[in-house]
């Protein structure tokens, strides 16, 4: 059995959206072949690094480039069984930021979030599939903070009240509510 498979088996859901989730990444685990990688066009992991200051009153967001939206960090973990590594990996070239903490080992959510298809360096990806699994970080705000051009056109501490408001992506709005109110739950 592959780690991540026993990472998803071990999550404990915190709501039927993350059970049904959980379920079907289980699924498709044991059904697809190349879940870890672009390979499969049609599903595949990818790791979210949902970043907090200290006092949990600012999100660390980018300006992504695709959806023209402020976004959470992230990015596919490209064959990477490690996706705590790859939450940080993604974390310092999304933003930047050196000084961080992993509040937890274990993953503060799973969501199965469908993107649509879009252009990316010149090419049509199609409609697919992103399997996430999002860990949550502390981090101080002093840091200096810079973009990654061919992904992010700005990085900033969001006030929490923001965040939601900020969401033109609805589904992404519910994922965002879930990840606030289960942050606000953890001392």
């Amino acid at each position: 059995m592959h780690r991540f498979t026993e990472l998803i088996e071990s999550f404990e859901p915190g709501c039927s959206q993350e059970r049904r989730d959980k379920e079907t990444m289980l699924f498709y685990i044991a059904e697809f072949e190349e879940v870890l990688t672009r390979k499969n066009p049609l599903l595949h992991f990818t790791v979210s690094a949902w970043t907090m200051n200290p006092r949990r009153d600012q999100v660390l967001m980018v300006y992504h480039n695709i959806y023209q939206a402020w976004s959470w960090v992230g990015g596919h973990t490209d064959g990477d069984k490690d996706f705590v590594s790859v939450a940080k990996r993604e974390l310092t070239e999304e933003t930047g930021l050196k000084e961080f903490r992993l509040v937890s080992p274990t993953p503060l959510s799973l969501e199965i979030i469908g993107v649509q298809g879009h252009e990316k360096r010149g090419e049509y990806v199609s409609p697919h599939l992103h399997l996430n699994v999002t860990y949550f970080f502390e981090a101080p705000q002093h840091q200096p903070l810079r973009s990654k051009p061919d992904e992010n056109t700005g990085v900033a501490w969001r006030d929490v009240l923001r965040v939601q408001k900020d969401q033109t992506e609805k589904h992404m709005q519910k994922i965002y509510q879930k990840l606030l109110r289960r942050v606000g739950s953890i001392s």
